[in-house]
């Protein structure tokens, strides 16, 4: 029976699932940790997630395996000497010591241009953003960079020897055109107009295309077999569409480390308010999403800070009433992305002598949901579609709170399947349409899981009266009182 495998590197781990290469059956699953990681200098050293990735792989039988890919955390800078050897430790996604420069950056060029030119407002967690960082904090660390890469790509390289992206990972750049998927080295001049880009910049792959194949040096090392194709990679956004089949209209809750809302569009988005990021998917469309540094994190904090786990701290958000003045958090516990508040802190706001242990773990969720329904908004208002189902993934997903609770915010049914691992069940997916040589929406199709409403609105939540004073609170309506 051949099997593919899909991995998927994220901040806090790596994980391999091995899938039928025929009908998309799970068949086993792994994994091995990262080192830890938080703002505001959130590094790693890309080493890790190669030896991560050797570690989860040994602990599998992938004799069977024909095919692999990689999906992993976007926009962290990985900066290679002429040798291809790191330069120094990774700055991830969530690093925010480049906000001065991402500041700059759009202020040299302007929001419309950024939005219109790539689809994204620079701000700390885009790659330009960390490149103007490294040129001007690490002069001598600059002058060695011969090539740039994102997370997957590295282990595109570790696995291939070749340095390959894809759309999906690029797009997320700040310096990829969003019409045309080429790179556009006019942006690369704002950080350095003396150098050489095009040389330094990975390969472009299709959606089906593959990397390479696994080297000896990388089959020793992990169990593969030797010259199997190795898909293009992705972003682990787009992977969680793959795993979840969602179609046109769809839209997805992703909870975890961070949060996401997305939704698929044919055509390119620009938001100039840098709100919605006009990201490709990995299908050959494109995947506008609104994304957050703080979800799952700041429900784990609330758990420790009321001395509950995390089942508790659900009961007791489920058992809050819906009382119109409760409550509120404002999320930032990590700074924030969106809207772009490096510096912001988190806070706890509306505390009455009689508020309860009940209201203070509702607040919690709902800080996190309501920061994701203003992207909701703004993904709306740029037209794209977005009254299918409403889909929630990630770690999150299986939370009964976070269910409720989103079914209350917005007024409609929720959707999540059985699936676990996602990311790397859609990086798997890829794998099989590489090895199959067909459409990778085709093989999502086939393989995607059941979606089964988990949660339907309850009446007398008051969640407009909510969401407004979380706008009013959170700068949201220009009131900027978090940094």
């Amino acid at each position: 029976m051949p099997l593919v495998a899909g991995v998927d590197s994220s901040t806090q781990a790596c994980t391999v699932v091995l899938r039928d290469a025929d009908n998309g059956r799970i068949v086993a699953t792994s994994e091995a940790p990262h080192p830890p990681a938080a703002p505001p200098v959130s590094e790693q050293a890309p080493g890790a997630w190669w030896e991560a990735l050797c570690a989860a792989a040994r602990q599998l039988d992938l004799r069977q395996v024909a095919a692999v890919s990689v999906d992993g955390q976007g926009h962290g800078l990985v900066a290679l000497d002429n040798a291809r050897h790191v330069i120094r430790p990774a700055k991830l996604w969530n690093d925010t010591s480049a906000a001065v420069e991402a500041r700059e950056l759009v202020a040299r060029l302007g929001a419309v241009e950024w939005a219109r030119r790539t689809g994204i407002v620079p701000v700390s967690a885009i790659t330009i953003a960390k490149l103007l960082w490294l040129a001007r904090h690490e002069p001598d660390n600059f002058r060695r960079l011969a090539a740039v890469a994102l997370p997957p790509d590295y282990l595109n390289l570790c696995l291939t020897g070749n340095l390959v992206t894809d759309r999906s990972e690029a797009s997320g750049t700040g310096y990829l055109d969003s019409r045309t998927s080429a790179w556009d080295i006019g942006l690369l001049a704002l950080v350095d107009d003396g150098v050489d880009w095009l040389p330094r910049l990975p390969h472009v792959a299709g959606p089906c295309e593959r990397a390479g194949v696994v080297s000896r040096e990388a089959a020793a090392a992990t169990g593969l077999p030797r010259g199997i194709s190795v898909g293009p990679g992705a972003n682990d956004q787009p992977v969680n569409a793959l795993s979840l089949g969602t179609v046109d209209r769809d839209v997805i809750f992703s909870l975890a480390t961070s949060g996401t809302v997305s939704a698929r569009s044919l055509v390119p988005v620009a938001d100039p308010s840098g709100v919605v990021t006009g990201v490709a998917d990995a299908t050959g469309a494109y995947m506008p999403c609104a994304p957050t540094l703080n979800a799952t994190r700041v429900t784990d904090a609330f758990a420790r800070l009321l001395g509950v786990d995390y089942a508790e701290l659900a009961r007791l958000a489920l058992a809050a009433p819906g009382d119109p003045d409760r409550p509120i958090v404002i999320p930032y516990l990590d700074g924030e992305r969106t809207p772009d508040r490096p510096n912001a802190r988190g806070s706890l706001v509306g505390l009455r002598p009689d508020t309860s242990p009940q209201q203070v773990a509702r607040a919690s969720f709902e800080g996190v949901l309501c920061g994701l329904m203003e992207g909701l908004d703004v993904l709306e208002s740029l037209g794209v579609p977005t009254d299918g189902r409403l889909v929630l993934a990630g770690g999150g997903s299986n939370s009964p709170a976070y269910r409720q609770l989103l079914a209350d915010l917005a007024n409609r049914p929720v959707f999540a399947c059985d699936l676990s691992e996602t990311s790397a069940s859609g990086a798997a997916v890829q794998a099989a349409a590489v090895l199959h040589g067909i459409p990778v929406q085709d093989v999502a199709r086939a393989w995607a899981p059941e979606l089964r409403v988990v949660a339907e609105p309850r009446g007398g939540q008051a969640p407009e009266e909510l969401r407004a004073r979380y706008r009013r609170l959170a700068g949201v309506e220009g009131l900027d009182v978090w940094d």
